[in-house]
C-alpha cells in the first residue's frame, strides 16, 4: 500500500512490529555542491592567472608616452641588464633572432614587435637589435618603457 507525501512517495511495508516506511529513491540532482566547486575553481584561476604572465626581469626607463593599443598579441624581445637577449621568455643569440622571428611570423601580416631594454645597458645593444629587425623587414617595432611615477619593473605599452 502506498501513500503520497509531497513529491516523494512513501511505501509502507507491513512487518512484524507494525509498519515500516521506506522512501522511494530521490531522482533530483543537488546542484549546491556543483556550484560550490565551480566557485572554488573560479577563485583558484583568478588568483593564479596573473602569476602565469612572468617575463624577463628588466628595469625599464621611464617616460610620459601614451600606451600603444592593438588587437594582435605582440612579440616581445627583451635585453636584460647582463646583455642577454630573449624572445618572449626564451634566451636567444642575436644571429638566431631574425630567422626565428621569420619562422614565427610566417603566417602573420605585419606583426608587432616590442623591445624591452634594461635602462642600465648600453644604448648600442638595443640599437643592434632594432637594426637587425629593420634589415629583416620588420617595420612595426616599438620600445617598451615604464610610465613616469611607476616604481614596478613591469612595462607599460
Amino acid at each position: 500500500m502506498g501513500m503520497d507525501v509531497g513529491s516523494r512517495r512513501v511505501v509502507s511495508k507491513p512487518g512484524a512490529f507494525g509498519s515500516r516506511h521506506r522512501r522511494a529513491p530521490m531522482s533530483d540532482i543537488n546542484v549546491t555542491p556543483l556550484v560550490d566547486v565551480m566557485l572554488v575553481l573560479l577563485i583558484v584561476f583568478m588568483v593564479t592567472a596573473p602569476l602565469l604572465t612572468v617575463g624577463v626581469p628588466v628595469d625599464l626607463p621611464k617616460t610620459d608616452a601614451n600606451r600603444i593599443v592593438g588587437q594582435d598579441e605582440p612579440l616581445v624581445i627583451s635585453v636584460n641588464k647582463k646583455g642577454g637577449l630573449f624572445l618572449q621568455d626564451t634566451e636567444i643569440k642575436l644571429d638566431q633572432l631574425v630567422p626565428r622571428l621569420t619562422a614565427i611570423t610566417q603566417n602573420r601580416k605585419g606583426p608587432r614587435i616590442f623591445i624591452k631594454g634594461d635602462q642600465n645597458i648600453a644604448y648600442g645593444q638595443v640599437m643592434s637589435v632594432m637594426g637587425a629587425l629593420n634589415q629583416a623587414g620588420f617595420n612595426r617595432v616599438a620600445l617598451i618603457t615604464q610610465l613616469q611615477g611607476k616604481n614596478t619593473s613591469r612595462g607599460a605599452r
